[in-house]
């Protein structure tokens, strides 16, 4: 029982602590309420734009008493309301100010130059000489062919050659370098079998080269001597 009333009396004035501290803040809160009341009345609000107009004033001012007290001198025109800044909210206005131009202001064209272009350079080939030594049946003869069958088989060798050049140009004319790589592969055999050198000699070179070779200025280098050496088997044996 003395438990239970000890505690009654300590809550108790824990409770009447509380609401004394309550009545206290906000005695406080209606006094400082008053105060700011008070101030506002005598005080008029202050706004963002004499917050940015004033400092620009009291420096107008001070820039004026300065150039005054300054002997020699120039006094210079005072800044009207019209060319100060115009404020709107938080953004300002500026009046432009015209600038006068100098002679350091022309600007003086420059010669105007063509572009230089260059040409492209034409690839270089390095063109076959084809020189070769005079035709020769004499592998026949070797094999034991009389002259007289080995100069058939010659003649014999050279219409197969000129029925093939023109087959080989249209080839040519066409890029088919595969093309003409079976034509002179044809011919080469025929003529390697019947003699050595000249249009023989020629044949060989030519069909290697287009085995792998891709460049048509010198496929059409070893067909004009192709036709050369033709031209002179044929009349050597006509």
């Amino acid at each position: 029982m003395f438990a239970l009333t000890v505690i009654g009396v300590f809550v108790f004035i824990i409770a009447i602590i509380i609401y004394l501290e309550y009545k206290n803040e906000k005695a406080y809160q209606e006094e400082r309420k008053k105060r700011t009341q008070e101030r506002n009345k005598t005080k008029p609000p202050y706004s963002p734009k004499e917050k940015i107009q004033k400092p620009l004033q009291q420096k107008k001012e001070k820039t004026d008493k300065l150039r005054e007290a300054t002997p020699g001198a120039k006094k210079q025109p005072s800044v009207t309301k019209k060319e100060e800044r115009k404020v709107s909210g938080d953004s300002y206005d500026l009046k432009p100010v015209k600038v006068k131009k100098t002679s350091r202001d022309k600007v003086v064209p420059s010669k105007v130059t063509a572009p230089v272009i260059e040409k492209k350079k034409e690839k270089s080939y390095d063109l076959p000489k084809c020189k070769y030594p005079k035709f020769s049946y004499e592998r026949l003869t070797k094999m034991g062919l009389s002259e007289e069958e080995a100069i058939e088989f010659t003649k014999e060798l050279i219409p197969q050659i000129k029925t093939q050049i023109p087959l080989i140009k249209e080839a040519m004319e066409k890029e088919d370098f595969h093309n003409m790589e079976r034509l002179t592969h044809s011919i080469k055999g025929s003529s390697t079998t019947v003699g050595t050198g000249g249009v023989s000699d020629l044949l060989v070179e030519y069909n290697t080269y287009l085995k792998t070779g891709k460049d048509l200025p010198i496929a059409e280098a070893y067909l004009k001597h192709l036709n050369k050496y033709a031209e002179d088997l044929e009349k050597e044996f006509a």
